[in-house]
C-alpha cells in the first residue's frame, strides 16, 4: 500500500522546467495574438490584412502542433511528411478561390 501512495504523490508534482516551458509558450502565443488584434484594429480591411492573418494563424498552428503535440522533437522526415501536404492544401484552396472568382468576371 505504501508504494501506491508514493506513486500517487508523484503524479501531482509538476517539475519547474515544464512550468517554464508552458509559460513561455503562453507568452509567445499571447504576443502573436496581441499583434493580430492590433493589426485588426489599425489596418484597413482588405486582401493584404487577410493574408497577414492567414499567415499568422498558420504560424500559431505550427507552433502549437510543434509544442503541444511534440512534433518539434520528431525526426525531420516526419515533420516534412506533415508540412508538405498542408502547404499543398493551402495552395489548392487559394487556386480554387481564384478560379471560383473567375466566374464573376465579365468575359463577353
Amino acid at each position: 500500500m505504501a508504494s501506491h501512495e508514493h506513486a500517487t504523490e508523484e503524479l501531482h508534482e509538476i517539475p519547474a522546467a515544464n512550468t517554464g516551458i508552458i509559460w513561455r509558450t503562453f507568452w509567445i502565443l499571447a504576443a502573436i495574438t496581441a499583434f493580430e488584434f492590433t493589426l485588426a484594429y489599425f489596418m484597413k480591411p482588405g486582401g493584404f490584412r487577410t493574408s497577414i492573418f492567414v499567415i499568422m494563424t498558420l504560424v500559431k498552428a505550427f507552433y502549437i502542433v510543434g509544442e503541444f503535440m511534440h512534433l518539434r522533437h520528431e525526426v525531420k522526415s516526419l515533420i516534412w511528411a506533415i508540412a508538405v501536404p498542408v502547404i499543398f492544401v493551402v495552395w489548392l484552396l487559394v487556386a480554387l478561390l481564384n478560379e471560383g472568382a473567375a466566374i464573376f468576371v465579365d468575359r463577353w
